[in-house]
C-alpha cells in the first residue's frame, strides 16, 4: 500500500468504481487504510477534546449505538481522505446535477466547497466516528445538515469483521418512482470504503433521468464491537 493517502486514492480503479455506482447505486474500494491506521482512528474515540459533539442514538430513536463528530482541526488521516476523495467524486457530482437539471456546480477543490458551506451558515465539520456494540444498529437515514448537501459520501470500516464483530452489514435502501424499493446489504473489509449517495442519485428511465432516493444504515451487530469513519463533505449548521 502506498505511503500517502493521496497516492492510495489516486491508485483506485475509478472507472470501475463509477461503473459500480451507476449499476448498483454504490461502490466498494479495496482497503484504503492499514490495520495500524484503523487502530489509530479507533483510539481517538476516547479523546474527548477531538470532538465537537456526541450523539447517543437511542435518545433520538436513531438506533442503538453512538457517534461523535470531529472538531476542527480534523485528524490528519480524516482530513487527507476528505480532501483527496472529494477531488475524485466532484466531477461525478456535477454530472449528476446536469442529468437532473439542477443548477448546482461543485468546485474542483474541497476548500472552495467548504467556503460555500460557510457562506450558507454551515460551519461545523461533519466527519465522524461511529461505534456500535452487540445489539447496536443504525436506522435508515440521510446525512443532511443544511441547505448545501454534497450528493456523495464515504464510510470506512475501522474494525476487523473476522475478529472484532459479527453482523453489522452496511445497508442501503433505494426508492424509485412507481417501482418497489431495492435493498442492499454490504459486508466491508477492514480499511475499505463504501461510496454511496447522500440522498438520491440519477437513474435513466423511458422518459429521461429521474431521482432515485437513497437511505443508509447498519444492520444489527450480533457480537463484538464495530467502528467506522464517516466522510461527509458538506459541513453542518
Amino acid at each position: 500500500m502506498p505511503d500517502s493517502i493521496a497516492r492510495r486514492v489516486a491508485g483506485l480503479d475509478w472507472p470501475s468504481l463509477r461503473a459500480a455506482l451507476d449499476d448498483r447505486g454504490y461502490a466498494v474500494t479495496p482497503p484504503l487504510l492499514t490495520v495500524a491506521e484503523c487502530a489509530l482512528l479507533r483510539a481517538l474515540y476516547q479523546e474527548e477534546e477531538r470532538f465537537r459533539s456526541k450523539v447517543v442514538m437511542a435518545r433520538h430513536r436513531f438506533g442503538e449505538g453512538e457517534y461523535k463528530y470531529f472538531a476542527n482541526p480534523l485528524p490528519a488521516l480524516a482530513a487527507e481522505l476528505r480532501e483527496n476523495l472529494y477531488e475524485r467524486v466532484a466531477p461525478v457530482a456535477n454530472e449528476w446535477c446536469a442529468a437532473l437539471r439542477e443548477k448546482c456546480i461543485f468546485p474542483a477543490r474541497l476548500g472552495s466547497f467548504l467556503e460555500a458551506c460557510r457562506q450558507a451558515g454551515q460551519t461545523r465539520p461533519t466527519p465522524l466516528l461511529l461505534c456500535y456494540e452487540a445489539g447496536g444498529y443504525n436506522c435508515l437515514h440521510q446525512d443532511l445538515y443544511g441547505e448545501i448537501a454534497f450528493p456523495l459520501q464515504f464510510t470506512i470500516l475501522l474494525s476487523d469483521p473476522t475478529t472484532d464483530f459479527t453482523g453489522g452489514e452496511f445497508l442501503l435502501l433505494e426508492t424509485r418512482p412507481r417501482m418497489q424499493s431495492r435493498g442492499s446489504a454490504v459486508a466491508l473489509q477492514q480499511g475499505a470504503a463504501i461510496l454511496f449517495p447522500t440522498r438520491y442519485r440519477p437513474m435513466r428511465g423511458a422518459r429521461g433521468w429521474y431521482r432515485a432516493g437513497v437511505r443508509h444504515g447498519v444492520s444489527r451487530i450480533e457480537s463484538g464491537k464495530r467502528m467506522t469513519l464517516g466522510i461527509i463533505f458538506h459541513d453542518a449548521r
